[in-house]
């Protein structure tokens, strides 16, 4: 559901491009969400066509097991039979192979492969002439469905699980390696690499430590959202903290990303959220704490909130007063660099905090690790 979020920036970026991505990027990838994007990217639909997609289908891919379904004590959630149905409609019986000679865009999809261990990369890339990829041959739907399989919300596809159980819920580090070290070795070349990485949003999770020994609620509940949430994040922030700190020179990384929380949210545009169900706010910058916290990704009645929040984020890249200006006088982002802090070297629109200081302190003093309940 949260998909949305990114195709307003890719819509934004192909409106500036002047084209479609596939008919000039060399490489997509993308685990879950992202991998429902870039395979549909791959196989030859514009971001335009593809929000025309989610608008239409999103509803219908959340479809209940029936009454009796919970991801906590009868899961699955949903069954992924209108998806699949779907999916065959939208994509066909088309391979890898065969989408990459219909748009010439190498790929790389996620999932995990349970009866292995492991994670798959589903892969394909035209190198000189010669096809590479041990996955080159499947169905592009297949791939499609198997990095969708979210545990407790979907079946697994057989074996296969979502891809964003394991570390690549951000695929970007992973896809820069296939394509520098593995099947692209041969084609693509750090100092030539442009890499655009495109998250979600993202939500962060603070939790009052006088709390966290007794959550509120279900504490199963509690910890399985948590943990499958916290891991991916942090597994994502990794990735993107290795590719920003230069351990891989050369590349031109540029990321864009947004808490959802009223920090991150107030920088961007103030848009009109009145036609948003279930919200009570009419602006963007009316939206409290509570009301960004927890947008789970089969919240479909939060499917409008997180389109406006991409259009918003896609204004505070470009913003619409420098459209008719030189590049050189725009303060605006445009897609040109990293989309990040100087001073924080984080994230420019991404929030983090925390108490060092008390950390110290508390962690430090005997007293007080000897006082801490054991159970």
């Amino acid at each position: 559901m949260r998909g949305i979020f990114t195709v307003q920036m890719l819509k934004k970026m192909e409106e500036q491009a002047g084209a479609p991505i596939y008919q000039w990027a060399d490489m997509v990838a993308g685990t879950s969400t992202g991998a429902i994007i870039a395979g549909l990217i791959s196989s030859g639909k514009s971001a335009v066509e593809i929000e025309d997609l989610y608008i239409k289908l999103v509803s219908r891919v959340f479809t209940s097991r029936g009454m009796l379904a919970s991801r906590f004590m009868n899961p699955p959630a949903f069954d992924k039979k209108n998806y699949r149905k779907l999916l065959k409609e939208i994509v066909g019986d088309k391979t890898l192979k065969d989408c990459n000679a219909q748009t010439g865009l190498d790929m790389m999809y996620t999932s995990k492969d349970m009866a292995a261990g492991e994670e798959a990369f589903f892969t394909c890339f035209n190198v000189n002439g010669k096809i590479e990829g041990t996955y080159q041959n499947i169905l592009l739907r297949a791939a499609m469905e198997a990095t969708m399989s979210a545990p407790t919300y979907f079946a697994p596809f057989e074996r296969f699980v979502d891809g964003g159980t394991t570390t690549f819920n951000n695929p970007v580090a992973a896809a820069v390696l296939e394509a520098l070290t593995y099947n692209g070795k041969n084609k693509y070349q750090k100092e030539k690499l442009v890499v655009f990485s495109f998250g979600t949003a993202t939500v962060l999770r603070f939790v009052d430590p006088q709390k966290t020994s007794n959550p509120k609620g279900l504490d199963t509940a509690f910890w399985l959202n948590y943990v499958m949430a916290e891991v991916s994040k942090d597994a994502s922030e990794m990735q993107v903290d290795m590719l920003r700190s230069g351990l891989l020179p050369g590349i031109d990384f540029r990321r864009y990303q947004l808490s959802l929380d009223t920090r991150a949210v107030q920088q961007l545009p103030d848009l009109n959220i009145d036609h948003v169900p279930h919200v009570e706010a009419d602006w963007l910058h009316q939206l409290t704490d509570k009301d960004l916290g927890d947008i789970d990704m089969a919240d479909v009645s939060k499917f409008s909130l997180m389109k406006t929040l991409g259009e918003a984020m896609a204004q505070y890249i470009c913003p619409p007063d420098e459209a008719d200006k030189p590049m050189d006088q725009r303060r605006g982002n445009w897609f040109q660099r990293d989309m990040i802090d100087p001073v924080t070297k984080r994230g420019a629109l991404v929030t983090a905090h925390g108490n060092v200081e008390a950390n110290k302190s508390h962690l430090g003093n005997k007293e007080w690790v000897d006082d801490l309940p054991t159970s």
